[in-house]
């Protein structure tokens, strides 16, 4: 299984809440030196930009995979830039609200910046 499908398979999952931050950590908890239970404690309060629409939890659990494996400043700034360039904000509450905008459904914006995240971090990490 892909790291993207992985991210897949915890967003469908309908037994358990999967924030977008799990969902971005959890497929690289084994190079980051975790267990996925580890990963999914990590990560449970940063969804929803934290719990309050501050940073986009894909954000930070990509910052979390790049950190944790080693990566360095560049590598987070990079990652930092994609983002902002491609949504415009990295805050939760702007990018919901601009998807709402676009009449898009919050879980369906969400489950692609998860899957744009992992993707990101995939070429990041071999480069």
């Amino acid at each position: 299984m892909t790291k993207r499908e992985h991210a897949a398979q915890l967003r469908a999952d309908t037994s358990i809440h999967y924030n977008c931050c799990q969902a971005v950590l959890v497929p690289f908890a084994a190079e980051c030196g975790l267990d996925e239970e580890s990963a999914l404690r990590l990560g449970q309060h940063f969804g929803s930009g934290m719990r309050m629409g501050a940073i986009c939890g894909t954000v930070t659990g990509g910052l979390m995979v790049l950190g944790l494996a080693g990566a360095g400043e560049e590598k987070a700034k990079q990652f930092r830039r994609l983002f902002q360039e491609g949504h415009g904000d990295l805050n939760c509450a702007s990018l919901l609200q601009r998807a709402k905008e676009r009449g898009m459904e919050r879980k369906c914006h969400c489950d692609g910046m998860v899957f744009e995240a992992v993707e990101c971090l995939e070429r990041l990490l071999s480069e």
